[in-house]
């Protein structure tokens, strides 16, 4: 029924009988972005309508900052996901609390389609950088602009939405803004805060919000690092699908060691709901 090189994964399935909620990354999990605008990974809007039919709890835990939270629901419901504001969690959002809690002003280098999620912060005599995937705001002039920011400050707070090194587009990989991060930490001697994949908190929040603890969890991601060795490590198992930014590398990762592996969504819920005896 499926195909042989599941074998590889082991029978992680056989072991999520007690699984009672599933984060889902979005990007090369649920679609492939591009130029000329996202496209749905085929099975995937299926593949997530079952598991919400099933009774399982189910999140989506991204960190896309290409565009604000209620744009990104805008653009998964347009391709006919079923998908609620308050059931994505994002970096936007919980960056702007940190903000706010602990009197931050940042000096932003982000995509301007994601301004509107920080409209409201002071961003006046900036006190940290804030940055995210900007894509072709990533100039130079923008980069040296944050780096005399950030090294002008006494005590330098470099924050950063996501660490990832790549993702994939329709027309093929792309830096990410973990590239971008790690250039500043270099050039200011300085650590960034991370706040969305795979920092702890971001997984412990959105498993507060469903109400389970991290063994009653399953995240299904496309990157090795970010979203399945994030998952592990606040105690979740981690499903690696084989769309996205996937490669075969990953099966032999020196580090992280994915629970299982699938070749997409759909196939992921296939097989979780059949043991489940759904």
């Amino acid at each position: 029924l499926w195909p042989s090189k599941m074998a590889t994964s082991g029978s992680w399935y056989d072991r999520c009988s007690d699984v009672q909620g599933v984060l889902l990354d979005i990007s090369g999990v649920l679609i492939d972005g591009g130029a000329e605008g996202s496209v749905a990974i085929p099975g995937s809007v299926e593949a997530v309508k079952k598991l919400k039919e099933s009774g399982l709890r189910v999140r989506f835990c991204t960190n896309e900052t290409l565009c604000t939270r209620d744009g990104l629901v805008a653009k998964l419901t347009g391709l006919g996901f079923q998908v609620n504001r308050d059931e994505v969690f994002a970096p936007a959002p919980a960056a702007c609390l940190i903000l706010k809690d602990r009197n931050l002003r940042p000096h932003l280098l982000i995509h301007p389609d994601l301004l509107p999620d920080f409209e409201g912060v002071d961003c006046s005599n900036p006190n940290c950088v804030l940055i995210g995937d900007a894509m072709d705001e990533f100039s130079y002039k923008n980069l040296n602009e944050a780096f005399r920011v950030l090294i002008g400050l006494k005590d330098p707070i470099l924050i950063s939405m996501g660490k990832g090194r790549y993702y994939k587009e329709t027309d093929g990989l792309t830096l990410d803004v973990g590239v971008y991060m790690k250039a500043l930490e270099y050039a200011c001697d300085v650590e960034a805060e991370v706040v969305g994949k795979p920092a702890k908190a971001f997984f412990l929040t959105a498993l507060q919000d469903m109400g389970i603890q991290p063994g009653h969890a399953l995240m299904v991601g496309d990157d090795v690092v970010n979203d399945i060795g994030g998952a592990q490590s606040v105690g979740m198992r981690g499903l690696q699908v084989r769309t996205g930014k996937y490669r075969p590398e990953d099966e032999h990762h020196p580090i992280v060691h994915p629970d299982g592996f699938v070749d997409n969504l759909q196939q992921a819920v296939d097989l979780l709901l059949q043991h489940r005896g759904q």
